[in-house]
C-alpha cells in the first residue's frame, strides 16, 4: 500500500465501532492513538537536514523503498515520518508499506536479533535487489532499549524512556542514519 492508504487504514482502526485485534485490546488502541499524534506531529513539524536532504537527491536510479510497519509501534511513530518526508524528496523513489502482522510477512526475512522488530525499512534496485535496510530504531535508541530490557525496566518505563529520547532527538539520529546509507548507495 502507498502511504495516503496507509494513513487511512490507520484512521479506520481508530474510528472503528468494533476494531479488530489486537485494536480490540483499550491499552493498544490508545497506545496507536498516542502514536497517531506523535506521527501527524513530526509529518507536520519535522525538519530535514541539509546532509540527508543532499544524499536523498544525488540519487540518479529508480529505488523501491519498502516500510514494514503497524500502527501499533511507537518506534514507528517516530521514524516513518522522517522516512515517508525523505523518500518525497527524490521521485525516483517509489515507497510502499507493508504490515508486519500481514501477508506477505516479509518481516521473516529481516529479523532483528531473530525478533520482528518495526520498523524495518529495506531499500531495493529496480531490479529488486535489496541495497540497505534501516530499522527498527536509530542506534542511540537502541543502545537505550537495550539497557531498559537489561535493567528490567518495565513497559511504562521503557515506553516514557523512548518517548522522551525520540522527543529529544527530532528526527535527527533517524535522518543522520538514512544519509549514511545513502551516501554508500
Amino acid at each position: 500500500m502507498d502511504f495516503p492508504r496507509y494513513l487511512r487504514l490507520f484512521e479506520d482502526i481508530l474510528h472503528a465501532q468494533s476494531p479488530q485485534a489486537p485494536y480490540d485490546n483499550p491499552a493498544y488502541l490508545d497506545y496507536t492513538k498516542l502514536n497517531w499524534s506523535r506521527m501527524n506531529r513530526w509529518l507536520k513539524k519535522g525538519i530535514l537536514y541539509g546532509a540527508v536532504l543532499d544524499a536523498v537527491r544525488r540519487i540518479s536510479t529508480p529505488q523501491q523503498w519498502i516500510i514494514i510497519t503497524e500502527p501499533w509501534c511507537g518506534d514507528a511513530a517516530h521514524s516513518v515520518p522522517f522516512i515517508q518526508l525523505i523518500a518525497q524528496q527524490n521521485p525516483l523513489i517509489s515507497v510502499t508499506y507493508e504490515l508486519r502482522d500481514s501477508a506477505p510477512f516479509r518481516i521473516n526475512e529481516y529479523l532483528t536479533n531473530g525478533s520482528k522488530s518495526i520498523p524495518k525499512l529495506i531499500i531495493r534496485d529496480a531490479g529488486g535487489n535489496d541495497l540497505a535496510t534501516w530499522g527498527p530504531r536509530p542506534a542511540e535508541c537502541q543502545l537505550l532499549f537495550d539497557k531498559l530490557k537489561t535493567d528490567d525496566a518495565d513497559f511504562e518505563t521503557q515506553k516514557i524512556a523512548l518517548q522522551n529520547w525520540y522527543n529529544a532527538d527530532k528526527g535527527q539520529s533517524v535522518q543522520a542514519e538514512l544519509e549514511a546509507i545513502l551516501a554508500t548507495l
